[in-house]
């Protein structure tokens, strides 16, 4: 598996990567997204901006990026920063498909993007991102599985990402919504030829939504990588938008209340990698103090009471616009 790159790393920040989903487009439902990026939002200032991020974040020893078809032209500028950087062979670079990016780079479109699971979306999808990233890409997610996919029963879709994977491409899997925890019992369960097809999971986790702990820790235990994904509520644990305990347990670390956010979910034992959202360079050094807090019981019993019913937390979530 690509992941064991990872296990050489000896920085902090190793276990923290970067995701690409703020800054691949225009429009996006994280909180404070009009101060992150203003009013410029076109295509090569944005290339710019992940390009900067991409560069902070290697330096300070980040080396997983994640990507997706559906966030914007993510997969392209992740591929023109690679493109010059050929040197770069430590890193690991995941991408999904399963949705379709619908925005045409307005921030008020009617949809922004379509989901689709069938094998003729992945055979399109997996050429569009062969087209752009070719050997640099290690690890392809069906984006956003819920128990309902027909990725998870459709048996020539499997077949297709077994053969991937045979190949050398590491096959894995995202999940969201309130039954995130059956979508990944559902998808450990998935073989071929008698071997388990998903090697990765990346799930929502974080301070407010813990519902999937129990089956992440199950997929940690089976052999695969546990990637977390908005670690941060969409912004709803970052700045002025958190609540106050957070903002008190990172006035007394002498941090941002992002490192807070963060630093919880570091410390679960099954936790491969953490991803940042960031927006902005000093977001993502924020981010990074992560990997050096250190939260004791008390302060975690107290950061425990945030935590929401799943269907009230993605309910709320539905509601973020894009802006």
């Amino acid at each position: 598996m690509p992941f064991a790159r990872l296990a050489n790393a000896t920085t902090p920040t190793c276990h923290i990567g970067l995701g690409l989903a703020a800054v691949g487009r225009p429009g996006y439902i994280n909180l404070g997204r009009d101060e992150d990026l203003g009013e410029d939002r076109s295509v090569e200032t944005l290339r710019t901006r992940t390009h900067e991020l991409l560069d902070a974040a290697y330096a300070q020893g980040v080396r997983y990026f994640d990507v997706a078809r559906s966030y914007g032209r993510s997969e392209e500028f992740l591929a023109d920063w690679l493109r010059d950087r050929p040197g770069l062979d430590d890193i690991v670079v995941g991408s999904k498909w399963g949705y379709t990016y619908t925005a045409d780079w307005s921030t008020d479109a009617e949809k922004h993007e379509v989901k689709d699971h069938t094998l003729a979306t992945y055979e399109r999808q997996r050429a569009e991102s062969d087209a752009l990233l070719g050997d640099r890409l290690d690890l392809y997610q069906i984006h956003s599985v819920t128990p309902d996919s027909p990725a998870l029963t459709d048996k020539e879709l499997h077949a297709k990402l077994a053969e991937a994977a045979a190949q050398g491409l590491t096959v894995g899997f995202s999940t969201s919504g309130p039954a995130q925890a059956d979508a990944i019992r559902a998808a450990l369960a998935v073989t071929v030829d008698g071997e388990p097809l998903f090697r990765t999971v990346q799930s929502t986790y974080n301070a407010l939504e813990t519902s999937a702990a129990p089956a992440l820790a199950e997929a940690h235990d089976a052999g695969l990588t546990v990637i977390v994904k908005e670690g941060m509520a969409n912004g709803r644990l970052a700045g002025p938008h958190a609540p106050d305990v957070v903002k008190e347990i990172a006035e007394q670390a002498g941090l941002g209340c992002d490192a807070v956010a963060l630093a919880v979910i570091l410390r679960q034992s099954w936790a491969g990698v953490v991803l940042s959202g960031a927006a902005t360079t000093n977001q993502l050094a924020s981010n990074l103090h992560a990997a050096v807090v250190d939260l004791d019981d008390d302060q975690l019993s107290r950061l425990a009471t945030l935590v929401e019913e799943p269907p009230a937390y993605w309910e709320r979530r539905a509601r973020l616009p894009w802006h």
